[in-house]
């Protein structure tokens, strides 16, 4: 099996850690925008959000979340981590696939109604009952986003419960 040297590792962690960023950054951006437009009397504003939440789903959410993949894998395969070696490191691949399911697909599939009522409607989708269910969808979505991506930079400074046993 391949392995790679010191220089190599540090240059596949920069940019696994890079696009960690982005990935936690864009969920970051996610509330900001939820809160600026929960909290606006300004029609533009409200769509504008969502829009720009949309248009995140489809970028930078799943292109960092894909780099973020890719790198892990090959930086747990390509030195002496190994994928199953160490439960820390079970437990951000279990937390990964929360963070698949929540990015790049829930994100997107709760952002595109709600472009489409905010737009349709403007401030009055505030109230449609179909938009308040899937406003809520996002925050639970984005909170529970923001909470995996703490939990799985922690899991990767900290390293808890050591490697497993043969």
């Amino acid at each position: 099996m391949y392995k790679l040297g010191m220089k190599g590792k540090k240059w596949l962690l920069l940019l696994h850690l890079l696009f960690s960023a982005i990935m936690l950054g864009g969920a970051v951006l996610f509330l900001v925008l939820s809160i600026v437009a929960a909290n606006t009397d300004d029609a533009g504003v409200f769509a504008a959000c969502y829009t720009a939440m949309h248009t995140l789903a489809k970028t930078s959410v799943r292109a960092s979340t894909i780099g973020t993949i890719v790198t892990g894998v090959l930086l747990s395969v390509w030195t002496h981590w190994g994928l199953f070696r160490y439960y820390w490191l079970i437990a951000k691949e279990v937390l990964t696939l929360v963070t698949i399911l929540l990015g790049p697909v829930a994100m997107y599939v709760w952002t595109l109604p709600a472009v489409s009522l905010a737009w349709a409607q403007g401030l009055e989708a505030m109230g449609n009952p179909a938009f308040i269910v899937n406003s809520e969808k996002l925050w639970i979505g984005i909170v529970l986003q923001l909470l995996s991506l703490i939990l799985l930079f922690l899991l990767s400074v900290f390293k808890p419960w050591g490697k497993r046993k043969s």
